[in-house]
């Protein structure tokens, strides 16, 4: 009507009914002030592997998941989904996948429901670059954190994902 809109943006039943078994520990805005900000890749190792559900609220991004599933018979193989605040998409990572996303307007806002409480000394993360993968990005970025760009190759992450789904 003439207010605008209301969408439920997230409802248990429907996730259980959708065969996804999702708690929300907790939840997570991610605040980019410029186009082609690089977030990622990022992951927490077991026992605190963690799903997301990330939707973006305002802007736009271009999103990659990794299968880094040891034991999976997707192991390294990736998606890519483009998306925006027009759509009022969601989209979910499953536990022993890496996510990241690179902005492709200013001010973009990610939202991420977590399934897991953030871990210091259970988290990892690699190269967004990483030959092994090979990745597609529509662009070269141009804000990183130091962080992500010194993070190492997959192979070089001591403790990878083992075959948990």
């Amino acid at each position: 009507d003439e207010r605008g809109f209301l969408s439920r943006h997230f409802c248990q039943n429907e996730l259980r009914n959708a065969g996804l078994d999702f708690r929300v520990a907790q939840g997570n805005l991610s605040y980019n002030k410029s186009a082609l900000t690089l977030r990622g890749f990022h992951f927490q190792n077991p026992p605190f592997q963690e799903c997301k559900i990330l939707s973006v609220l305002k802007g736009s991004i271009y999103n990659i998941v990794v299968d880094i599933r040891r034991d999976s018979p997707t192991f390294g193989r990736w998606l890519k989904y483009e998306f925006d605040e027009s759509g009022l998409q969601m989209l979910h990572v499953p536990a022993g996948c890496a996510n990241a996303f690179l902005t492709t307007s200013d001010h973009t806002m990610v939202h991420y429901y977590m399934s897991e409480f953030f871990q210091a000394d259970s988290y990892a993360g690699f190269r967004y670059d990483d030959p092994f993968f090979n990745f597609k990005w529509p662009s070269k970025p141009s804000v990183i954190s130091e962080k992500d760009a010194n993070l190492p190759c997959f192979s070089d992450v001591k403790s990878a994902q083992k075959g948990e789904s």
